[in-house]
């Protein structure tokens, strides 16, 4: 059995990367055609801040006997099921969380997180509404798939069915 789920995003995620690729392009056409010499560096940093971020764009999820998925733009991060003790949907999980080291919305939020409810965890989210918590006897990994119901139903082992 082998599942995919895709990675939707939330609006505050469409509003912070779409809000930094304006920017940057505005930024660039400023030091490009109107000579704004002392945005240079800042136009640098911009760029070198999205061409950072990019390439660890979540683009889905995958779920089947042996592993999760977590497709990226250019590979899969990959986590054995084993030891898996469950997957658990809680909307909004990463709610009141600190990020101690990653990405908090540029095309994703990734990383290290911490909360009073999950403790330390690692974040692979493009929504923060739609969250599946999954849990093994050292880690929290926090995901995002598109459909969290049944994303969490198939890591539990209980198939869904049209009836119910």
């Amino acid at each position: 059995m082998k599942r995919t789920y895709q990675a939707t995003w939330d609006r505050l995620l469409h509003i912070v990367s779409w809000g930094v690729v304006l920017v940057s392009v505005m930024a660039f056409v400023a030091v490009l055609f109107f000579g704004e010499k002392q945005l240079a560096w800042k136009v640098g940093v911009l760029v070198l801040l999205l061409a950072t971020s990019i390439p660890f764009t979540i683009r889905g999820y995958s779920v089947d006997d042996h592993e999760i998925g977590i497709r990226r733009l250019f590979w899969t991060t990959r986590f054995k099921r084993d030891g898996l003790t469950g997957a658990e949907v809680i909307p909004d999980a990463m709610r009141g969380s600190l990020r101690t080291c990653g990405n908090g919305g540029l095309f994703s939020f990734t990383g290290w997180y911490w909360s009073k409810k999950l403790r330390a965890y690692r974040a692979y989210v493009t929504h923060r509404h739609n969250t599946v918590v999954l849990r093994f006897p050292n880690r929290t990994i926090v995901v995002s798939p598109d459909d969290p119901e049944r994303f969490a139903e198939d890591l539990n082992g209980k198939e869904k069915t049209d009836a119910g």
